[in-house]
């Protein structure tokens, strides 16, 4: 997959609670995920739970985030096998 020229909305694998809702939300703007979730919540509320609508909606049209490649394993045939990698 290419880098795109843009920030991406995406879904979290690592720090979710339900779904990484928030999470992403949170890493989009560049605020912490626990005020997002905080405000959230408030706004849940007072929207007398209307806004609980919102959340499953999020998770259907925010993609996930690809899961990152594992790291490959190195061949012990390898000359630097042994040594530190950084």
């Amino acid at each position: 997959m290419t880098d795109a020229p843009y920030r991406r909305l995406l879904r979290p694998q690592d720090d979710r609670i339900v779904a990484g809702v928030c999470s992403g939300i949170g890493r989009y703007f560049g605020v912490d995920p626990v005020l997002i979730r905080v405000a959230f919540a408030i706004f849940a509320v007072v929207t007398w739970g209307v806004a609980l609508i919102a959340y499953p909606v999020c998770w259907f049209l925010i993609p996930e985030a690809p899961v990152p490649a594992a790291p490959a394993w190195r061949d012990s045939s390898d000359p630097t096998w042994g040594r530190p990698t950084s």
